[in-house]
């Protein structure tokens, strides 16, 4: 198997570009994709401060890393969830990861600072763990960035992810959903601009990336995402990649392209009478974040959790 550019010896194969990579131009491939991503879709620029949300994982830990070597100033964000030894892992390997190249890393504690854990949360709504950690995660993450006066939230959402919620999405028809299946949501009414610069790279490939960059990572799933609808969309769409490489990437960027705008963007909402008006939202009378409620949602979960304790 021969590196496509130099002809040496290649460590990897990527089906969809039907193309085998060297070490060094594996590295380069990723970077170039995804500068390729930061362009097409205009996420940042050189300029802008960035904040990355930072789990411990392979994606995460794949695009800080990449961010930092083509220049950007990125620094980091991680949310402990209190998911017992799992979070106590991923926590170490993205403080390692931020204290072995002197960056910054700011820290949410979701029990320290909000009085609650997931999986509290979860116990307390009698819904999947999923529902209050992506609640969680998104409240803090718009929080600290705004707060902290970051221009971008930068996710390490991989084009896996990607298709795999698409494919949700569009089984169930979730029109609010598509609104804002995007690589960019624009800042707006108090949220700041959110970003997915891996969204041309696959899991595979990001895992690859830091074998190769030598970053240490958290291989383990997250012990609650068992069952998640979302791993089973995944499995479905690898085998069709299996059978057909390139589906998933003809998947996601033909809806971007043809099908993205049909369903408006999350700037919109439905009036009663079918027609887009523009969505306004007031602050949280309890913590000050943009809400269309007099409390957000992230504020009465916390009161139903303390409710449930009483």
């Amino acid at each position: 198997m021969k590196c496509r550019v130099c002809r040496g010896p290649a460590v990897i194969d990527i089906r969809r570009h039907n193309a085998n990579f060297c070490v060094d131009h594996f590295v380069r491939h990723c970077g170039q994709q995804m500068e390729r991503a930061i362009s097409d879709f205009s996420m940042f620029e050189r300029e802008d401060s960035l904040l990355v949300a930072v789990s411990g994982g392979k994606d995460s830990l794949a695009i800080w890393d990449m961010l930092v070597e083509a220049g950007y100033q990125a620094d980091g964000l991680y949310i402990g969830l209190g998911i017992g030894d799992y979070s106590d892992h991923s926590g170490a390997y993205a403080r390692a990861f931020a204290e072995q190249r002197s960056l910054v890393l700011h820290e949410v504690d979701l029990e320290r600072d909000h009085g609650f854990t997931v999986e509290q949360a979860s116990t307390a709504t009698g819904r999947v763990p999923c529902s209050a950690c992506g609640l969680s995660k998104r409240h803090i993450f718009d929080a600290v960035a705004l707060e902290k006066g970051y221009d971008v939230l930068i996710t390490g959402h991989n084009l896996d992810d990607e298709a795999a919620v698409l494919y949700g999405n569009t089984m169930r028809w979730n029109v609010e959903y598509l609104r804002r299946q995007r690589p960019v949501l624009p800042a707006r009414n108090g949220f700041p601009r959110k970003v997915k610069p891996l969204v041309r790279l696959g899991e595979r490939e990001t895992a690859a990336y830091c074998v190769v960059r030598g970053i240490d990572y958290l291989v383990e799933e997250c012990p609650m995402a068992a069952g998640n609808s979302h791993l089973q969309y995944k499995e479905i769409l690898n085998q069709m990649e299996l059978e057909s490489p390139g589906s998933k990437s003809v998947f996601y960027f033909n809806f971007l392209r043809n099908a993205a705008e049909v369903f408006g963007s999350d700037t919109t909402a439905e009036s009663s009478e079918g027609n887009q008006e523009v969505m306004t939202l007031s602050a949280c009378e309890s913590c000050g974040s943009p809400s269309s409620n007099d409390i957000c949602a992230f504020c009465r979960l916390g009161e139903r959790v303390k409710a449930e304790s009483r």
